[in-house]
């Protein structure tokens, strides 16, 4: 019966050599942190071996894994086998974190393997990050070859592998594995980090455009995804065959897609649009100052950083799309020959593992946000919360733990809305108030006050849109007047209200719910955006004066949201809206975050083409105001 020390046995890889040792039975001693001590405990349940993993707690980054004396003194001759998985797995790590874990980690591990007098291996879960951006094949027996690293992790990957590779007294296997992605079989991951960054994007896509919109984009290098199973699988099996020893071995896919292959089979899992054309680097490098001229050309690295950015995808994993780095697995398709252990094509499991993040991962649903407690007592205003967002977001807040006050014209509705969040368990209040009546809205405030000692957060969502050209708005100038008195001059008159209170407790947060087209100048909507453009530059100034009383000030800049707001105009009916829940979700990610903005893809990309390029995006928006027609019911086009 083999023993196993086995690190990182509650990470992702991890897990699941844990899971698939366990199959062969055997004793194994389990470095845990503290935290998730309870985590393991569930995995040994769930595995069925709660009498042979035994938990240790420590730290890989402290000397001899930081476990007691006597867990080390127990352990002395009674080890088989060093399974080393932990490992920095958030792709964004700074250098420091890197390396304390990746480095020091690994040096502690081997130390601690040689006092425990381990019998038979040291086996070294690895990853293809070695490579850095080395030009070319990369071989197993290759490791340090003079290549280059934009980023931390695999640098620190590569110094532990020279640490492995100095092992003498203790043989030694080291398997790289490539790009992780959760079970081909179901999808399953406990984390969404790497390739899964992207899926936001694939997110925000299918939720602006039709998915048979044909987009272009990069054709890229080679990228590797594999399924956790298959990888965990492998290094089980690698770790037991008989004559590997010293040896290195890439876990990868041998049907790997580029990137802009793989982006589109996961785009159609996705349901989301994929590319028609893809280019490669150097075309795009070519055709780009071509068609937009220099300026934009110069400007490519900012817009780069700034679509990424915004959609929270880290540098070192933007950096893959381009990967000029190809790999060879001559040693582990050798070794695995005849175990009947393979990578599943891509194809084969992309809907599963795009379903889990959607359900599970995707950091934008409700259901990923941290569990009711984290707004208990806080006391949330909500206008506009008789229907559509205002009314999701109530309901959201209130799940969370917060006292929703809500805040609509419609006595009747506000009040259902209150004694539906009251019947599931939360707790609500409802202002019925006019908000365009100032004196209407100072009374609201006044009850509000005498209801509750004091008020943390207030959400302006409360809108009135108007989609009118200025040629058909020539003699209504009462357009202007009441999308100001309620989308500015309202929301302004309860933020004053409530700062001074804000600033005496030294926290509060105003969320200001705004519209993407503030962003690119929408046309067809200058009222309605001018009026959400004044509150976004008042809350821009508001921000730096307050930001030093610990209050926060969030402009969440929404998409088409299904809503009746968007009912009168027919051409929207048959555009992609996301739906009141999924709005409401970004409002109330907005209340953990505090960000000062939150955008879509699409808005921020309008954002940089217009800095870069104005004379492109005016031609581009001059095109569509000409192409779509007017709402139904707009006053006759006023003749010369």
């Amino acid at each position: 019966m083999s023993r196993y020390l086995v690190t990182g046995g509650t990470g992702f890889i991890g897990s699941h050599v844990l899971r698939a040792l366990t199959r062969r039975g055997g004793i194994l001693h389990v470095v845990v942190r503290a935290r998730s001590r309870e985590r393991l405990v569930r995995l040994a349940r769930d595995c069925g071996a709660e009498e042979r993993i035994h938990p240790l707690v420590g730290d890989v980054t402290l000397p001899d894994l930081g476990l007691s004396r006597e867990d080390v003194s127990a352990l002395r001759g009674h080890v088989d086998h060093v399974v080393h998985a932990a490992a920095a797995c958030d792709w964004s790590a700074d250098e420091e974190a890197a390396e304390a874990v990746d480095v020091e980690g690994t040096r502690h591990a081997i130390e601690l393997a040689r006092s425990l007098d381990v019998r038979s291996c040291f086996h070294h879960v690895s990853s293809i990050l070695v490579a850095g951006r080395y030009a070319g094949r990369f071989e197993e027996r290759m490791l340090d070859e003079g290549q280059t690293f934009l980023h931390p992790p695999g640098e620190c990957r590569l110094r532990a592998e020279l640490l492995v590779r100095e092992l003498r007294e203790l043989p030694f296997r080291v398997y790289r594995a490539g790009i992780l992605v959760g079970d081909s079989q179901t999808g399953a991951a406990d984390a969404a980090g790497g390739p899964y960054h992207f899926f936001r994007l694939l997110r925000g896509l299918r939720d602006l455009l039709p998915h048979w919109v044909p987009l272009v984009g990069p054709e890229g290098g080679l990228l590797q995804i594999v399924p956790v199973d298959y990888v965990a699988a492998a290094i089980d099996y690698l770790a037991h065959a008989p004559g590997l020893d010293g040896k290195t071995f890439h876990l990868l896919d041998p049907a790997a897609h580029s990137a802009g292959e793989a982006f589109n089979i996961l785009s159609e899992a996705a349901r989301a649009p994929g590319f028609a054309l893809r280019l490669g680097f150097p075309d795009l490098g070519s055709i780009v100052p071509a068609f937009l001229g220099d300026r934009l050309a110069d400007g490519a690295e900012l817009l780069t950083e700034g679509m990424l950015g915004e959609l929270g995808i880290p540098p070192s994993v933007s950096s893959l799309i381009d990967s000029p780095t190809t790999f060879d697995a001559g040693e582990a398709d050798a070794a695995l020959a005849g175990s009947g252990i393979c990578c599943p094509p891509l194809e084969s499991y992309a809907e599963r593992i795009w379903s889990y993040w959607e359900k599970d991962l995707d950091p934008e649903r409700a259901v990923s946000r941290p569990p009711k407690g984290r707004l208990d007592g806080k006391v949330i205003v909500v206008t506009g919360a008789s229907s559509g967002i205002g009314r999701e977001v109530a309901r959201q807040v209130a799940a969370l733990g917060a006292r929703a006050l809500l805040l609509a014209r419609r006595d009747d509705v506000l009040a259902e809305v209150a004694d539906e969040i009251r019947a599931s368990g939360g707790d609500a209040w409802h202002y019925p108030v006019d908000l365009t009546d100032f004196d209407a809205c100072d009374r609201a405030v006044e009850r509000i006050f005498a209801d509750h000692e004091a008020v943390d957060v207030l959400i302006n969502n409360a809108g009135h849109s108007i989609r009118r050209s200025v040629e058909l708005s020539l003699h209504r100038f009462h357009d202007f007047q009441r999308t100001m008195q309620l989308n500015y001059f309202a929301a302004v008159r309860l933020i004053l209200a409530f700062l001074p209170g804000m600033r005496a407790r030294r926290h509060g947060h105003v969320v200001n719910v705004s519209t993407a087209g503030v962003q690119f100048g929408a046309p067809r909507f200058a009222a309605y955006v001018a009026s959400k453009a004044a509150l976004d530059a008042f809350s821009r100034s508001l921000a730096t004066e307050v930001m030093a009383d610990g209050i926060h000030v969030t402009t969440v800049y929404m998409g088409l949201v299904r809503t009746p707001m968007i009912e009168p105009t027919r051409v929207y009916r048959n555009l992609p809206a996301m739906s009141p829940e999924h709005a409401a979700a970004q409002v109330v990610d907005a209340l953990f975050s505090q960000p000062a903005t939150v955008s879509s893809a699409f808005g921020t990309l309008a954002v940089i083409l217009h800095v870069l390029a104005p004379e492109v995006s005016d031609r581009v928006l001059s095109m569509l105001y000409r192409i779509s027609p007017e709402g139904r019911g707009s006053p006759a086009r006023a003749k010369s």
